[in-house]
């Protein structure tokens, strides 16, 4: 058996839904699927606005201004979302520890799955290893899962951006 810590993909994923919506509810299951969710989901017809809420409820832990209150805002979204460990065997993954029932949403099991995988990769890697992209006017979410933990741009294109602004600017002045 293996334990599924519902880590760095999570936030990776919440990450994704947050700089680039889809469209329908069929584009959020297709985005899990991209980032290693493998099960089936019930349809609801609010499926794609419960997302939406639960993606702007994320934007709130990314967007706390210090760590205190990110980890009360993160508290309350898992404290909202508790449900059981249960062994689970699909999709051929092997048996593997899963915290929801079968028949819970979609917007339950990603708030779920984001609220931990967060906590998870905040407290494994820091609490600063969540943000807004520094190359203004860019607002993405950075994920920081860089070794030395200094990544600031969502992208090497607003990471080039940055650095040419950098340097016209340096240029400008001498």
């Amino acid at each position: 058996m293996h334990l599924n810590p519902y880590g760095e993909y999570a936030v990776l994923l919440a990450a994704s839904l947050a700089g680039d919506w889809p469209d329908d509810r069929s584009g959020i299951e297709a985005r899990t699927r991209e980032f290693g969710m493998t099960m089936t989901f019930p349809v609801h017809a609010d499926d794609h606005a419960g997302t939406r809420r639960v993606i702007d409820g994320w934007l709130e832990v990314v967007d706390a201004t210090s760590d205190p209150e990110r980890a009360a805002i993160l508290n309350a979204r898992m404290a909202a979302v508790a449900a059981y460990p249960r062994l689970t065997d699909h999709d051929g993954e092997g048996w593997h520890l899963h915290y929801r029932d079968d028949l819970q949403t979609l917007p339950e099991v990603l708030a779920a799955v984001i609220s931990v995988g967060t906590a998870l990769h905040l407290t494994t890697r820091g609490m600063d290893r969540l943000g807004r992209c520094a190359a203004s006017p860019c607002a993405n979410v950075v994920v920081d899962v860089t070794r030395n933990g200094r990544q600031r741009y969502c992208s090497v294109r607003c990471a080039n951006r940055a650095a040419v602004r950098r340097h016209r600017e340096r240029n400008a002045r001498g």
